[in-house]
């Protein structure tokens, strides 16, 4: 439990999930998880997911006190799935 709790951050005023860790927990890519997201984007309105902007992900960056590969290795700036959004992720008929 420790581990997920690790991976869940505030921004905006909620508390999210990045695609990354989603990634990660699910054994997929991001790639691939984002692109079935796209794929169902009428599940994911704003306030279930959002896409960092550059401010706040440099913010958040700073904040990991050892460098991270699946951090490190960013080239576009992820996305935040809130609880709603993680929850729609998890929907088993979503990786169907």
């Amino acid at each position: 439990m420790t581990k997920i709790q690790n991976m869940i951050y505030e921004i905006r005023g909620q508390k999210v999930m990045l695609d990354r860790d989603l990634a990660e927990l699910y054994e997929v890519e991001v790639k691939r998880l984002n692109e079935n997201v796209k794929r169902n984007i009428e599940r994911f309105p704003p306030d279930f997911m959002f896409q960092l902007k550059q401010d706040e992900w440099n913010t958040l960056r700073s904040q990991f006190a050892t460098a991270n590969e699946n951090i490190s290795k960013v080239r576009f700036l992820p996305y935040a799935f809130t609880e709603h959004g993680v929850l729609n992720l998890h929907v088993r008929s979503f990786w169907g």
